[in-house]
C-alpha cells in the first residue's frame, strides 16, 4: 500500500513540475498589429509565429511544407496552385478549418470589390481564388511569379472573427492569451493542434524588456529562460553556464539614407558616406566579430541569389569620400541626422560608430532616439528621417527581399527609384529558369551597390542564450521563435 501512495505522489509530482513547462523568452519591442494581414513588424512576426499558420508554413531549413493544407500542385506553365485541406485542421477557438475560412483569408489578402487587399502580393499577382469542393482551392496568377509559393504561408484565419487585432485565432500550436503593451505577449499550448507531437511545452511567455543589460540580469536571475539576439559580449559572460547558439541569420543591418531629401538625392554624397565608413571596425566593435560583412541586401545565407565580392566595392577611403562630397558641392561636409530605435541596442551602438567614421570626412551626425512606435510611423511609414540604421529580415524569396527598392513599393523608406531596376526586378520573377533568374538578381544587387542605395553593413550572427535544461531550438533563416520543438530535460 506504501509503494502505491508513493507511486501516486510520483505521479502527482511530475504532472505538476513537468507537465506545466513554460519558457519565457525575451523579446525588445511590442507588436504592431496582432492581426496577421496586417503585421508588417518582424519582433511581431517573431511571436505570432507560433499561433498563425498558412496553407503552408516555412520550416528551419528555409522551405515551405504543408500546414493547414496537406500537398499543393502547380501547374506546368506555374500559373496555377491547387492546395488539398488538411482533414480535421482546428482554429484555437475549437472550430474545423472549412473551406469558407480559407477563401475568406485569400479574399482579405488579394481585396474585393468591397475592400481593398491587405497584401500587396496578392493584390498585384493573384487573378481568381476559387473552391473546386470542400477540400480544394486553386489560385491562379495573373503573372507568373516563379517564388509566389512562399506568399502561401500567409495566416489562415477563422471568416466569423469580428476583430483578429484583439482577439487574434489562428491554427499554430500554441494559442493567443493576452497582451499587456510594454509587458508581454502570454500564449498557451493548443491541445488540439493538427501535428499532435508538438508543442512540447505549455506555456510561452514573450516578455518585452527594452534595455539589454536589464535583459542579462532577468535571464541571469532566472526569471527569463530564453535571451534571443545576444551580443558577443553577453555570450562571452554566459559561455560556461548556458546554453547558447550561434549561427547567421538572414538579416542584413543597413544604414539607409533617405534618397527624397538632399544631400542624398546626390548619388555622390551617398557614395562618400559608404567610402568613409568602416565595415570591418563597425562588426569587431559592435558585433566583436561575430557577423558577416556585406555589400549588397542580400545575406550569403542566400547563396544561390547572393552576388560575391559586392563587399569589396566600397573599401573605406576617407579622401575619396571628401573628393566626391566636393565633386556635389558640399566640401566642407554637411550635418545631417540618424533615427535609431532605442530598443535595438545593437543598431544604437553601430550609430555611435558611424558617427564617429563620418566625423572624418566632414560629415557631423547627431544622433536621435525614438521608441519603437515612433519609428515605424515615422520613419518606415512616413519617411521622415536624413539617415536611419536597422535590420531588414531575411526572406524566402530573394524577390521579396529586393522588391523592397522597387519605386512604387509602399514600404520602399529609403526612397530609391530606377526605372532599370524595377524593370529588371520584375523581368527576374517571371523567368522559369533558376539559374537565369539568379543571375538577373544578382544583376539587381549589383545595381542597389553601385547607386548607393544605403551602407550595407553585415549580416550579424543570431546568438541565443537557453536555460541549460532547455533544449530543441532550431535557428530559422527568418526572423522567428519557433518554440513548439523545445523541452526541457529534468
Amino acid at each position: 500500500m506504501k509503494k502505491i501512495l508513493l507511486l501516486l505522489m510520483l505521479v502527482l509530482l511530475s504532472v505538476t513540475f513537468f507537465g506545466l513547462d513554460k519558457v519565457v523568452v525575451r523579446v525588445p519591442q511590442d507588436p504592431d498589429f496582432l492581426d496577421p494581414h496586417k503585421a508588417a513588424a518582424s519582433g511581431t512576426y517573431e511571436m505570432m509565429f507560433n499561433v498563425f499558420e498558412g496553407l503552408l508554413k516555412p520550416d528551419y531549413t528555409g522551405n515551405v511544407v504543408p500546414a493547414v493544407a496537406s500537398s499543393y500542385e502547380i501547374s506546368d506553365d506555374g500559373l496555377t496552385y491547387t492546395f488539398t485541406l488538411r482533414d480535421g485542421v482546428k482554429f484555437h477557438n475549437g472550430e474545423v478549418v472549412k473551406m469558407s475560412d480559407v477563401l475568406y483569408s485569400l479574399n482579405r489578402l488579394k481585396g474585393t470589390d468591397e475592400e481593398e487587399g491587405l497584401s500587396s502580393d496578392f493584390m498585384n499577382f493573384v487573378e481568381t481564388i476559387k473552391a473546386i469542393d470542400d477540400k480544394t482551392v486553386v489560385i491562379t496568377l495573373n503573372t507568373l511569379n516563379t517564388d509566389f509559393l512562399s506568399k502561401f504561408t500567409a495566416a489562415i484565419i477563422p471568416e466569423n472573427n469580428d476583430d483578429p487585432n484583439t482577439n487574434p485565432v489562428g491554427t499554430g500550436p500554441f494559442q493567443f492569451v493576452s497582451y499587456q503593451p510594454g509587458q508581454k505577449v502570454v500564449l498557451k499550448k493548443f491541445n488540439e493542434y493538427w501535428n499532435p507531437e508538438l508543442p512540447m511545452i505549455d506555456e510561452v511567455e514573450f516578455r518585452i524588456i527594452t534595455e539589454n543589460q536589464t535583459a542579462l540580469m532577468s535571464f541571469m536571475a532566472g526569471e527569463i529562460q530564453m535571451l534571443p539576439r545576444a551580443d558577443a559580449i553577453q555570450a562571452e559572460i554566459l559561455t560556461d553556464k548556458y546554453n547558447l547558439i550561434s549561427a547567421p541569420q538572414n538579416m542584413v543591418q543597413l544604414m539607409t539614407m533617405n534618397i527624397a531629401r538632399k544631400p542624398f538625392d546626390d548619388v555622390r554624397v551617398r557614395q562618400a558616406v559608404n567610402y568613409a565608413i568602416n565595415k570591418g571596425e563597425i562588426i569587431d566593435i559592435v558585433a566583436s566579430g561575430f557577423g558577416t560583412q556585406l555589400g549588397s541586401n542580400m545575406s550569403p545565407i542566400m547563396e544561390k541569389y547572393y552576388q560575391d565580392g559586392l563587399q569589396d566595392v566600397y573599401t573605406t577611403n576617407i579622401e575619396k569620400a571628401k573628393q566626391l562630397l566636393a565633386e556635389a558641392g558640399y566640401p566642407n561636409g554637411f550635418s545631417t541626422t540618424i533615427t535609431v530605435p532605442s530598443n535595438y541596442q545593437f543598431h544604437v551602438d553601430t550609430a555611435q560608430v558611424i558617427t564617429e567614421q563620418l566625423k572624418k570626412a566632414g560629415i557631423e551626425v547627431k544622433i536621435e532616439l525614438v521608441e519603437w512606435g515612433v519609428w515605424l510611423e515615422q520613419v518606415y511609414a512616413g519617411r521622415e528621417y536624413d539617415m536611419t540604421i536597422i535590420g531588414l529580415t531575411g526572406k524566402l524569396s530573394a524577390y521579396d527581399i529586393l522588391k523592397r527598392y522597387l519605386s512604387d513599393y509602399g514600404r520602399n523608406f529609403m526612397n530609391y527609384k530606377s526605372a532599370a531596376y524595377d524593370q529588371l526586378v520584375r523581368a527576374a520573377i517571371e523567368q522559369t529558369d533558376v539559374d537565369t533568374k539568379a543571375l538577373m538578381f544578382k544583376i539587381a544587387q549589383t545595381m542597389l551597390t553601385e547607386d548607393a542605395a544605403a551602407v550595407y553593413i553585415m549580416d550579424p550572427n543570431f546568438i541565443v542564450a537557453m536555460d541549460p535544461d532547455l533544449f530543441g531550438y532550431n535557428v530559422y533563416p527568418l526572423y522567428v521563435q519557433d518554440m513548439s520543438t523545445l523541452y526541457y530535460k529534468k
